[in-house]
This record gives C-alpha cells, structure tokens and sequence, in this order.
C-alpha cells in the first residue's frame, strides 16, 4: 500500500470528523439541537455546509486513494492524490474562514476546481 495514499485518507478523514465535531460542539455551545441559520456569515452554517461537502466527496476520494494506492500508482497518481487532498482542505478554509460564504473567495475557487479536475483524472486512471 502506498503510504501517501493512506495518509491522504487518513487527512480526509480527520477532516471529515474534525467538522463533524466542531458541528456538534458549535451546537451544544448555542443550544441549537438541529438545523441553522441560513445567514452566510453564520459560524454554524459555515461549518454545517463544510461538512456536508466534504461529507459527499471525502469517502468517494477514500476509496480511489486506496484502491489506487494499492495498485503501485504513478507518481503522477500520487500527485493527483496529494492534490484532491489539498483542494479539498483549501475548500473547507474557503468555506469557514473568510467572513461570509455569499461571495465567492479564491480559496473556494481553487478548492473546487482542484477537487474537480483530480477526481476526474483519478476516475479516468481507473479507466487505464
């Protein structure tokens, strides 16, 4: 197993249950039991949408990584990997750390672009 793989998942996954707990936390601290605002510029709604977006493409991602990754995979594979990992954490910066999520910011931008364009090449790789 290649070990930039599982570690690409392991920082998918620590992603995904890190925003999972920080909802749940964000929640027991303004007694909310479920649902948000829908202000952009909520803190919870932020988190609540970082996490369901990552929720829908982490585990998908996961199991390229590791499927591939058992494989001997390319260098260029790897890459592809790294990057899918790094746009999908860039994402979540995008979405919770600017003040608002009602305009667009650079970092969402190149989070989803990049998400985009690695998991089709990686999709695309399993094709070869």
């Amino acid at each position: 197993m290649n070990l930039v793989a599982l570690g690409c998942v392991a920082v998918l996954g620590l992603l995904l249950f890190g925003l999972g707990l920080s909802v749940s936390m964000m929640r027991f601290r303004d007694g909310t039991t479920s649902g948000c605002a829908e202000d952009p510029a909520n803190l919870l709604h932020k988190l609540v949408r970082a996490h369901g977006n990552t929720a829908e493409y982490a585990p998908f991602f996961a199991v390229l990584f590791l499927f591939l990754g058992a494989r001997s995979p390319s260098a260029v594979t790897v890459s592809l990997m790294v990057m899918a990992t790094v746009c999908r954490c860039l994402l979540v910066l995008g979405l919770v750390a600017f003040p608002t999520m009602a305009r667009p910011n650079p970092l969402r931008f190149v989070g989803a672009l990049g998400t985009y364009g690695a998991g089709i090449a990686l999709c695309l790789t399993l094709m070869r």
